[in-house]
C-alpha cells in the first residue's frame, strides 16, 4: 500500500505524479494529496516550486527565493506546512480517498515533519500511498518504510495499474 518512484531526473517524478493526479481525478477515483509544480522565473536561476492540493485545487508556494548566491534549502517549511494542513483536511473530510499523492518523501520526511504524519495515518486507516524519493533521502525512507514499500517504475501505465491494485 506505500509505493515510491526513485526521482533520478529532476523534475520527472513531479510531472509524472502531476500527470497520473490530472488523469486520476478525470476518472473519478478518489486521490487526495499534493503534486509539485515547477515554474521557471525569468532572471532567476532555479525555479518557482508550487504544490497544488489535489482536493479544492489550492496552490501553495513552497520556495523561497533567497538570492543569486545562496547554496542553503529553499524550501519554505510554513508553505509545506500550510500544504500538510490542507491534505489533513481532506483526509479528515467526508470524502475519503482510496489513494493519497505525495509528491515527495524529502528532509522534511525523513526527518519526522512534513508529510511523514500524513502518510502514517492513510497507511493506518487503509488509504493506499504514492510517492517520489530521491537517491538522496532513499536510506530515510527505507527507514520509514520498514521493507513494507514498493520501487515502482516511472513508467505512467506501471503507475496506473499499481494504484488500481493498491488503492482497490
Amino acid at each position: 500500500m506505500l509505493g515510491y518512484v526513485l526521482s533520478e531526473t529532476p523534475g520527472m517524478a513531479d510531472r509524472l505524479l502531476a500527470d497520473l493526479a490530472a488523469e486520476l481525478r478525470r476518472a473519478g477515483f478518489p486521490v487526495a494529496g499534493t503534486v509539485q509544480i515547477n515554474t521557471e522565473t525569468a532572471g532567476a536561476a532555479r525555479c518557482d516550486m508550487d504544490l497544488q492540493v489535489l482536493t479544492g485545487g489550492r496552490m501553495v508556494r513552497i520556495s523561497q527565493r533567497l538570492g543569486p548566491h545562496s547554496r542553503g534549502c529553499r524550501l519554505d517549511p510554513a508553505g509545506l506546512e500550510e500544504a500538510v494542513g490542507l491534505v489533513a483536511e481532506a483526509l479528515a473530510g467526508p470524502a475519503r480517498p482510496r489513494l493519497l499523492i505525495v509528491n515527495k518523501f524529502g528532509k522534511q520526511e525523513v526527518e519526522g515533519r512534513g508529510f511523514r504524519p500524513l502518510i502514517g495515518q492513510a497507511l493506518a486507516e487503509g488509504i493506499a500511498v504514492l510517492t517520489a524519493v530521491g537517491r538522496g533521502h532513499l536510506a530515510g525512507f527505507e527507514a520509514f518504510a520498514g521493507g513494507l514499500a514498493e520501487c515502482l517504475p516511472a513508467e505512467p501505465a506501471a503507475l496506473r495499474a499499481w494504484c488500481a491494485r493498491a488503492a482497490a
